[in-house]
């Protein structure tokens, strides 16, 4: 299946975060936080949002920041993404 958002959305899927402490002991799954870093798999077309001319600033393949509590999460073909606004990515990681 294709997702293909609308307007400032972006399609997340998140990057694996450690499953172990610095000081490797093991983090059961339920103790781990919400990933923050993530690649762009979709990114919609931008254009009038609110009354404001958004150009989108990431595109597919980008690995981005994204705030912790921001947007929402899907379970498409057994896969888990996250859509959030463009203006709920902090940063690009280059």
């Amino acid at each position: 299946m294709t997702i293909k958002p609308l307007f400032d959305r972006v399609v997340l899927k998140a990057i694996d975060s450690a499953e172990k402490t610095a000081s490797g002991i093991v983090l059961p799954s339920a103790a781990q936080e919400k990933p923050q870093l993530a690649e762009v798999i979709a990114v919609g077309p931008g254009g009038n949002v609110d009354g404001i001319e958004t150009k989108m600033q990431v595109k597919v393949g980008d690995k981005i920041l994204y705030s912790k509590y921001s947007g929402s999460d899907f379970k498409i073909d057994d896969q888990q993404v996250t859509i959030v606004r463009q203006s709920d990515i902090l940063a690009i990681v280059e």
